[in-house]
């Protein structure tokens, strides 16, 4: 279920941070959730002169000071909202994830920089890291300066594979909408079966395929209860999620996170993707 009592923003000070606080304040007020702003001071290390063995350097000292600088950074645009500051030293992902994990946290909420050497090259090493490790939701927004969610939002699209596991999101994804006062949309990509789609045989078994897709997603959002409509897309799909997206003026794409982690699922190859070339937020669950 999509209840949202925790939210915890990993900040650094940095622009994209900054352009994230709108959409951070938007959900802790829909919500009435508790927010924590998280700081994290990376490992530090000294190399004495005389070729001495690297010592770490004592951060409580930095800890202290970093604890200041979230105490009033963000007064002004938090103000009204129950809101708690933390800091810790080590492993920026690790310490978030591990928070997370410890301190009942319903939702993360960090935006992506891009400039990570490891696991992603497009959305930064330590939003993919929280990506994989982090048992709760994750809200990214790659291109945040460009991305401007009304508050309410007003369109959700939640693009959802024909597994078991598409009922959970499904639900999630309506309960957040309802609760952010948006209306869903649900959409399914079936892959194109044949570059021969001008041959009218090739267009009846792509539609017979869409038809059956339909069907099926059709039957998994009744067994929760879910009334959304729903749009079964041809193509990659990545590509095909965003362009849909913008399209229907999509506010928020939800997608399933845990095809991030799963052997199969064809979302799972293509979230980073989605997440990058998306032209609004992304939550992944």
């Amino acid at each position: 279920m999509a209840t949202i009592k925790h939210i915890l923003f990993p900040f650094d000070f940095s622009r994209q941070g900054l352009l994230a606080v709108p959409f951070v304040r938007g959900v802790a007020q829909r919500f009435d959730a508790q927010l924590t702003l998280l700081g994290v001071i990376p490992p530090v290390w000294d190399v004495p002169v005389g070729g001495m063995p690297e010592v770490m350097v004592d951060t409580e000292a930095m800890e202290n000071d970093l604890y200041s600088r979230l105490d009033t950074a963000l007064a002004k645009q938090f103000a009204g909202l129950d809101v708690q500051f933390q800091t810790r030293a080590g492993d920026p992902a690790l310490q978030i994830a591990d928070f997370a994990h410890g301190n009942g946290v319903d939702l993360i909420m960090m935006p992506t920089h891009g400039c990570g050497l490891f696991r992603s090259l497009l959305i930064g090493s330590v939003t993919a890291k929280v990506l994989h490790d982090a048992k709760c939701p994750v809200w990214t927004a790659t291109h945040a300066e460009e991305q401007r969610t009304p508050d309410p939002p007003r369109v959700v699209m939640c693009a959802v594979e024909g597994t078991p596991k598409a009922p959970a999101l499904m639900q999630w994804a309506a309960e957040y909408a309802q609760r952010m006062g948006a209306s869903l949309r649900l959409l399914h990509v079936v892959p194109r079966i044949s570059d021969w789609l001008a041959l009218q045989g090739e267009r009846d078994l792509q539609e017979q395929v869409r038809d059956e897709a339909r069907a099926k997603i059709d039957a998994l959002k009744k067994t929760v209860g879910v009334d959304a409509p729903v749009r079964v897309a041809v193509g990659n799909v990545s590509s095909t999620v965003t362009e849909e997206a913008r399209q229907e003026g999509a506010d928020l794409i939800i997608i399933g996170r845990g095809t991030l982690q799963a052997p199969l699922g064809r979302l799972r190859t293509h979230a980073y993707s989605i997440i990058q070339g998306s032209p609004c937020p992304v939550v992944s669950v």
